[in-house]
């Protein structure tokens, strides 16, 4: 369904403290990052580095980049850099506050330590312990049990044998009790290679067992999940889980998705319940397989930006891979953590008219994205551009709602036979209708501590 989106008008864009660097370094960095971001280049390129690194330098080119790339550039405060001690808190000042009723407050727009960006956008690596829990889900309710969702292949979590659906009994020496209802998960993701965490879990066996973790460095492994699986009627199914929207993932869902050719597959299964966004390149290239030859000459994104710079609106076209499937109807397993560039992956493929089935909860809402901006140490992603897919359709702050709403059952293993979310998308293969059931509603991303691995976002590239 087509959805005008009112002009905004002229009127209408884990914080690391920014570090010295080598002017060679900082300049090859730049210019890396200058080549890679598409349709970036109009914005970084004009937008001139701080004279130095200090903080009125610093402030100083953060007022004129927000002001003129900004997408809220009109919306937004724009107070004196003079009060604020240091950039992070001018950032603060400068956001859009949610004025107008069309767009809610800026809540993504955020900062990282450069180093830490680019292992994980150009090198596929990131830092930490690789383990992440369902906090999200009990908002602030200490009473229940803290699972273990999610673990990174060959993070250090995973070293040690802590797997998906362990509760967390306590973390560095704090019940799980009292982080759940802080809402804080701090302890939880790490800021240098070295750091230790002490993780008391409980597993399936009922024992307590208390792990340390020393925070590394590992290789992203952003397709989890390939298998071709048959419903409970026979019918041919194919199955891929994609966590991260990074380059590294091309490879092995085109191994994919030549195996789902091969075997002849009636329907695809995407798993993207824990998919935090990333390359824009990346989701129109997994549509491209999805949607093969209903997508040739279509959008699969439109990136517009604010009045000032209209000019660099920008079409990503849908791919055309040699193994895509040319599909009229996908199930997509998503939920709160379903955010930014994967969310833009079920939007761009309903505008080229497939069915989407979204299988689980409520995406997180967030169809705005960065071309992001590196100085001095530091990685700026303000948001500068609102994504609408083919047919105009966009603004989906409130996110995607499900077609069938389902809960996630953390103490099930992920794809498993016994998994609610993929058994619902295996029934309604064979049925054509929702299983009933029903799921709890979404907290707004706004109300919950980040948790390790999200706010990845959506880049222009």
């Amino acid at each position: 369904m087509h959805q005008d989106l009112p002009a905004l008008g002229h009127a209408l864009g884990d914080r690391p403290v920014p570090s010295r660097r080598p002017a060679r370094w900082l300049a090859a960095a730049l210019a890396a990052l200058l080549l890679s971001s598409c349709g970036g280049g109009s914005s970084s390129e004009s937008a001139s580095l701080p004279l130095s690194c200090s903080a009125s330098d610093q402030k100083s080119w953060l007022a004129g980049h927000m002001d003129d790339w900004y997408f809220w550039t009109a919306l937004s405060p724009k107070p004196a850099p003079g009060p604020y001690a240091d950039v992070l808190a001018y950032l603060e000042a400068l956001r859009y506050t949610g004025s107008d009723s069309r767009f809610p407050a800026d809540r993504w727009s955020y900062t990282q330590g450069s180093d830490a960006f680019n292992s994980f956008f150009t090198d596929g690596m990131t830092l930490g312990y690789g383990l992440a829990v369902a906090g999200l889900e009990l908002g602030r309710d200490g009473s229940k049990p803290l699972l273990v969702r999610y673990v990174d292949p060959l993070s250090p979590a995973d070293l040690r044998g802590i797997r998906r659906g362990d509760q967390i009994i306590s973390a560095n020496g704090r019940s799980a009790a009292s982080i759940v209802a802080a809402d804080d998960y701090a302890a939880l993701s790490a800021a240098s290679a070295g750091e230790t965490l002490t993780v008391v879990v409980r597993g399936s066996d009922g024992v307590d067992r208390a792990r340390v973790l020393t925070a590394a460095s590992y290789s992203l492994s952003p397709v989890t999940g390939t298998t071709v699986l048959q419903s409970p009627g026979g019918r041919p199914l194919g199955y891929l889980a994609v966590k991260d929207m990074v380059t590294q993932a091309l490879s092995p869902a085109d191994a994919a998705f030549a195996q789902f050719k091969a075997a002849g597959v009636a329907d695809l299964v995407l798993d993207l319940r824990y998919n935090g966004g990333g390359l824009v390149s990346t989701g129109a290239t997994l549509a491209g397989y999805i949607a093969g030859s209903r997508g040739a000459g279509l959008n699969y994104a439109r990136l517009l930006f604010n009045d000032k710079h209209s000019a660099s609106n920008q079409n990503f076209p849908f791919a055309v891979p040699g193994a895509a499937l040319n599909l009229p109807r996908v199930f997509v397993l998503m939920g709160r953590r379903t955010c930014s560039a994967s969310e833009q992956l079920i939007n761009g493929l309903r505008g080229a008219g497939l069915n989407v089935v979204a299988i689980g909860e409520t995406s997180c809402g967030k169809p705005v994205g960065f071309q992001p901006v590196s100085n001095c140490g530091t990685t700026f992603s303000i948001v500068n551009f609102e994504s609408v897919n083919q047919v105009g359709t966009g603004r989906y702050f409130n996110g995607l709602a499900p077609s069938c709403a389902v809960a996630e059952d953390f103490s099930v293993a992920q794809a498993s036979s016994a998994d609610p979310l993929l058994a619902a998308a295996l029934r309604y293969a064979d049925s054509g209708s929702c299983p009933a059931t029903s799921s709890s509603p979404a907290l707004p991303a706004s109300q919950h501590g980040d948790e390790p691995g999200e706010r990845r976002g959506m880049w222009a590239r």
